[in-house]
């Protein structure tokens, strides 16, 4: 069984009014962020240059 392409313009134009336009962006970057989380975790890369940012912009707030 294959999806065609009438298909899968209804399925896009369901999700389309159901999330809204705005909100489409934010949910595929969400998941972009999650495969490649998945990724790095599957090669045996833990570290999170986003968490080291945040942990030195803390440290900054707290001395100031």
């Amino acid at each position: 069984m294959r999806i065609g392409m009438t298909e899968i313009i209804i399925i896009a134009l369901i999700v389309l009014l159901l999330f809204g336009g705005k909100k489409i962006p934010e949910l595929m970057s969400g998941l972009g962020k999650g495969v490649r989380s998945f990724k790095n975790g599957m090669d045996g890369k833990e570290e999170k240059p986003a968490e080291k940012k945040e942990e030195t912009n803390e440290t900054a707030n707290k001395t100031e």
